[in-house]
Formats: C-alpha cells, sequence, structure tokens
C-alpha cells in the first residue's frame, strides 16, 4: 500500500455559534490541510496518482474556502464551521473528485500550528 500526502494553505474567518468563549466571535486563521490518499495499484509510470493532479485537486477546493467567512458557505449551512466539519467537508469533495486507484485515507486540518483535526471518513 503506498500513502501519499500533500499540504496546502488557506485563510478564512468563521465564528462558533454558540461557543461559550471567545470563539463564538468573528475570527481568522491561517488553516493548514493535509490530504492523504492511498493506493497499492501503480500506473504505467509508477504512480498511485499524479502529484500535480493532486495538488492541483486540493487547490481548488480549497479556493472555495479561501479568504471566505465560512459561515457564509453552502457546506456549513446547518453546522459550525469547526475544523472537524472543515475536515470532513474536504474529505469528501476530495474523495469526489479523484480519478484513478486512489482513494482518500485521511485529511488534517490544522488550525494554528498546535492545533488540528484528522477526519478519515465514517
Amino acid at each position: 500500500m503506498y500513502l501519499l500526502t500533500v499540504k496546502e494553505d488557506f485563510d478564512a474567518a468563521h465564528r462558533i455559534v454558540g461557543y461559550p468563549g471567545k470563539c463564538d466571535r468573528l475570527h481568522g486563521h491561517c488553516w493548514t490541510v493535509e490530504v492523504s490518499v492511498e493506493g497499492n495499484q501503480l500506473d504505467k509510470l509508477g504512480m498511485v496518482v499524479d502529484f500535480k493532479y493532486l495538488k492541483s485537486l486540493v487547490r481548488d477546493i480549497l479556493n472555495i474556502y479561501d479568504h471566505r467567512y465560512l459561515n457564509d458557505l453552502p457546506d456549513f449551512a446547518d453546522k459550525n464551521p469547526t475544523a472537524e466539519h472543515i475536515a470532513a467537508a474536504i474529505y469528501h469533495r476530495v474523495a469526489a473528485g479523484l480519478e484513478g486507484n486512489a482513494s482518500v485515507k485521511s485529511v488534517t486540518v490544522w488550525e494554528s500550528p498546535g492545533s488540528s483535526v484528522i477526519y478519515s471518513g465514517e
């Protein structure tokens, strides 16, 4: 089994509605996202998936969130845009966009250098 990981960043604001503290107020983060995909079959070039393709897919997804107020986006219409919900939304978008033999293993979202969440599916 091969495990490939790409890492990208985006900046966005959010608030955690109902949170008993400062996070209920509008604030922002420079989010770092790591997407790991896995596969055991290599293509004719010897790749599970081309890093260029994977990075482009992840970048296109993160552009949906970049420099936005996350609470206003459809992905979070009925839930707070917590790091947990962001990781799950990205996971499902990557899974829908992958081609070939790869499948999503996990998505890690860092909301700060010392705080992250990993989502690995249902």
